[in-house]
């Protein structure tokens, strides 16, 4: 069993989709728990988990914004003298084409997806350093790393991007102790993959779920719960030798080979 009792972990995104799954599981194996976001849900998210017992902070930040990022880190930084664990889960994904995208759109993903994982790492590298050992969980995906589809070029260019800034950290920040790994989901039943199947096929979303799902070989999307716990393996001790990896959790999505010729 995963152990992080007592660890400080800051978590983006973490009011709904896979960033509360994450804090879920995070909190299961007792942690406790900063949530960085921007969304609507926080205050609810924050109160729902504190009337069930569990050590939670929310911040309502836009990570886009670095003077929003420093002036919440100066506040953790008020209240506790480290941070063990950071995961960089929020992102965006708007689908539309590369030759009809606005660069306003293109660069709602660059500055959230890329620009927000450095601001909130950078802002927190203090702290973190003042862990006895800490970790960086990044979140990325097998878009644009392993596979990719047309309107996703935003995103995929993003999410490729933040694995190579995790693999470049990792060399960064090994000698403070600190390991940093990147996580690269395919499909998870979230609000953000809901909303996409609505942009798709507006009529039928629950079409384009269910033929997502018949394309994966384990017959279905992921849940964020099951994110949660690798996550929380990257977090712990339990992963003390892994560093600069990505680690692909997608149902075997990428796995088969084009044609199928074996039994």
């Amino acid at each position: 069993m995963m152990n992080l009792n007592g660890k400080i972990a800051v978590v983006t995104g973490g009011a709904m989709g896979n960033g509360l799954g994450i804090v879920k599981v995070f909190l299961k194996y007792g942690a406790k728990i900063i949530i960085l976001d921007y969304s609507d849900e926080l205050e609810k998210t924050v109160s729902d988990l504190k009337s069930n017992g569990y050590d939670v902070l929310g911040y309502k930040v836009d990570i886009s914004n670095n003077d929003e990022v420093v002036s919440a880190i100066k506040d953790i930084e008020s209240k506790y003298d480290h941070v063990d664990v950071l995961v960089n889960n929020a992102g965006i994904c708007i689908l539309g084409s590369f030759d009809e995208m606005s660069y306003e759109l293109r660069d709602k993903h660059f500055d959230i997806n890329i620009k927000g994982t450095w601001n909130v790492t950078h802002a927190l590298l203090p702290l973190l350093k003042k862990a006895a050992k800490a970790s960086i969980v990044n979140l990325s995906s097998v878009t644009g790393v392993s596979v990719a589809d047309a309107g996703e070029v935003a995103y995929a260019t993003t999410k490729a991007a933040v694995l190579g800034f995790t693999k470049a950290l990792a060399m960064e920040l090994v000698k403070d102790d600190i390991r940093v790994n990147a996580i690269l989901p395919g499909y998870v039943m979230t609000p953000m993959v809901d909303k996409m199947a609505k942009q798709s096929n507006p009529s039928n979303p629950q079409s384009v779920i269910d033929g997502i799902a018949n394309a994966i070989p384990m017959k279905r999307l992921g849940t964020p719960e099951e994110l949660g716990e690798l996550a929380a393996f990257l977090a712990s001790d339990k992963s003390s030798y892994i560093t600069g990896q990505g680690i692909v959790i997608d149902g075997a999505s990428t796995l088969p080979e084009t044609l199928t010729m074996g039994v």
